[in-house]
C-alpha cells in the first residue's frame, strides 16, 4: 500500500478543478464568507464524526465517511469559487494575478515545482 501511495504521489503533480459560477444568486462578500465558514464546519463535523472526536459513536463505514468528507470538501471549494467570482465582479480583483502570486509563493517556499 505504501508503494502504491508513493507512486500515486509521484505521478500527481497538480489537480485542476473547474467549478461553475452559480446562477440565481446574488452573493455578497460577507454572505459568501459566512457560507465558507458554514461549509467548513460541515467538513469538520464529517471528519470529527469519523474519528470519534464529537463524542458520538462512529456510524459510518470508512468508505462511506470518506465519501461524505469529499462531498463536504467540494461544497467548501464551490463556495470559495463563488467568493472568487464576487471579488472579480464586485471588486474588480484580477484573480489570475492573485493565483500567479500564490503559485510563486508556493514555489519559493519549496512546496511545489
Amino acid at each position: 500500500m505504501a508503494l502504491k501511495n508513493k507512486l500515486y504521489k509521484e505521478q500527481l503533480v497538480s489537480k485542476t478543478v473547474t467549478l461553475p459560477r452559480l446562477n440565481r444568486l446574488n452573493p455578497s462578500l460577507e454572505s459568501t464568507a459566512l457560507k465558507i465558514m458554514e461549509e467548513s464546519g460541515e467538513l469538520a463535523q464529517a471528519i470529527g464524526k469519523l474519528r470519534g472526536l464529537s463524542g458520538e459513536r462512529q456510524r459510518l463505514e470508512e468508505e462511506e465517511a470518506m465519501q461524505k468528507v469529499a462531498q463536504e470538501l467540494v461544497d467548501v471549494a464551490q463556495t470559495a469559487v463563488t467568493m472568487m467570482f464576487v471579488l472579480e465582479e464586485q471588486y474588480g480583483i484580477d484573480l489570475e494575478v492573485i493565483l500567479k502570486e500564490h503559485l510563486d509563493k508556493l514555489r519559493n517556499k519549496g512546496y511545489c515545482d
